[in-house]
C-alpha cells in the first residue's frame, strides 16, 4: 500500500473490513501485518480491501478512531452523571482501570507506542481519538459537577489529566511490563477507592 493518506470509502463491507483489520494490527502490530492477512481475516479480496483502504496507514487509523471512539462514547453514556460525585467518579474509574489493564487496552497501547517513532501522524491520530477524546468527556462532566457546586475546579483540562491518571496507578504498569497480567477485584478495588479519594480531597468542594 502506498504512504500517502487517501480518501476512505464506505460501503458494504467496510464493518467487515475493520473487523479483520482490528484482529490482526492488535496481534501483529502495524509493520507485522500485512495486507494478504488483514484481507484473509476480513474474509474479503484483496482488491475490495484496496478499494475501501489504498493505505495501511489510513486503515490502522481508522481502525483505532473507531474502536478509541465507540469506548470512550459508549462508556460515558452508560454513567448516569446525575449522581453524587463521588459514584459517578467511582463508576468512571472502574470502567478506566478496567480498561487499562484489559488485553485489548494493553496491545493499542504497545502498538501505537511502538509504532508512533517511525510513524508520528499514527501516535498522533491515536492521541486524538484516545487520551484527548476521553479528556474531552470528563472535563464535560466535571464542569457540569462544578456548577453544581460539587467540585472546586480552575483547570479542568488539568483535573481530568490527573483523574486518568490516579486510575493508571500500579496495575497499569504492572500488565504493560508484564509483571503481571490478572488482577484480584480487591486490586481493582483498592486503585479505584483510591484514585476517587484523592481527587476528591484535592477538589472535593
Amino acid at each position: 500500500m502506498t504512504a500517502q493518506p487517501q480518501e476512505i470509502r464506505k460501503g458494504r463491507k467496510y464493518d467487515q473490513v475493520l473487523a479483520g483489520a482490528r484482529e490482526v494490527f492488535m496481534g501483529e502490530g502495524f509493520e507485522g501485518a500485512s495486507v494478504d492477512d488483514i484481507a484473509r481475516a476480513a474474509g474479503v479480496s484483496k482488491a475490495t480491501l484496496y478499494s475501501y483502504f489504498p493505505d495501511k496507514r489510513l486503515l490502522f487509523l481508522e481502525v483505532a478512531r473507531t474502536e478509541c471512539s465507540e469506548r470512550a462514547t459508549n462508556a460515558m453514556a452508560k454513567i448516569d452523571t446525575s449522581r453524587p460525585v463521588a459514584e459517578v467518579l467511582t463508576d468512571a474509574a472502574e470502567r478506566m482501570v478496567a480498561f487499562y489493564t484489559s488485553e485489548f487496552g494493553l496491545r493499542m497501547f504497545r502498538v501505537f507506542v511502538a509504532e508512533s517513532a517511525r510513524f508520528p501522524d499514527i501516535g498522533r491520530a491515536f492521541h486524538r481519538s484516545g487520551p484527548e477524546m476521553a479528556r474531552g468527556h470528563m472535563v464535560g462532566y466535571l464542569e457540569e459537577a462544578a456548577a453544581r457546586g460539587e467540585v472546586e475546579i480552575e483547570d479542568f483540562a488539568l483535573a481530568a489529566d490527573q483523574f486518568h491518571e490516579l486510575c493508571r496507578a500500579d496495575l497499569f504498569y504492572r500488565a504493560i511490563f508484564n509483571v503481571t497480567q490478572d488482577f484480584t477485584p480487591e486490586e481493582c478495588q483498592r486503585v479505584t477507592r483510591g484514585a476517587v479519594e484523592t481527587f476528591l480531597a484535592r477538589y472535593g468542594a
